[in-house]
């Protein structure tokens, strides 16, 4: 199969490949629901020492820039809760942490969580967080700009492989909500 975008020399529908995945991401591909076909994820394997965006278009392509996004972990803070969100930004853009992300999740203090936090939690590798099999009761703050493109290039839950997604399957996944200006350049 010819990967839809990008050029890499393997690319399999991410339901025929769950092996590669952690069992996280694995599971919401095996229970995909929505009006985008887990089909159309496809599952691209790359080079784990490539996987940090910068040295991961250095070797696979500039144009990929405008076609990737990151996932990172944030935790807002109010009171003595701590509430755990992920954000999805183009990779060429960073969250807006202090403004979106700490209004949209009423907290008082917004901080990205740390590494440990962020792998425990979500059973996945530290590089290639995605937004695909994330905790179901995780708010998911998707950036509009995101959404709208055609496809997008995002961590497989390891930082071996990418997950090509179509853009709006985003919008579709458990808990995501849809914001203007999450991603500031």
């Amino acid at each position: 199969m010819r990967a839809p975008i990008g050029h890499f020399d393997n690319a399999t529908p991410a339901p025929d490949c769950l092996d590669e995945l952690t069992r996280p991401v694995a599971d919401a591909v095996r229970h995909w629901r929505g009006n985008v076909p887990a089909e159309q994820i496809v599952y691209v394997d790359t080079e784990p020492d490539w996987a940090d965006t910068a040295t991961f278009l250095e070797h696979y392509g500039p144009e990929l820039l405008d076609q990737s996004a990151n996932c990172v972990v944030v935790a807002g803070k109010r009171g003595g809760e701590s509430t755990l969100a992920a954000c999805v930004v183009l990779s060429g853009t960073r969250v807006d942490v202090n403004g979106v992300v700490r209004r949209q999740l009423g907290a008082r203090k917004a901080s990205f969580a740390s590494m440990d936090t962020a792998t425990g939690e979500t059973g996945m590798e530290y590089g290639g967080i995605t937004p695909i099999g994330l905790p179901g009761d995780w708010p998911v703050l998707v950036d509009s700009a995101v959404v709208d493109l055609p496809y997008v290039l995002v961590g497989s839950g390891r930082r071996r492989g990418k997950l090509l997604v179509p853009g709006k399957a985003f919008a579709e996944l458990p808990s995501a909500v849809v914001l203007e200006g999450l991603g500031v350049a």
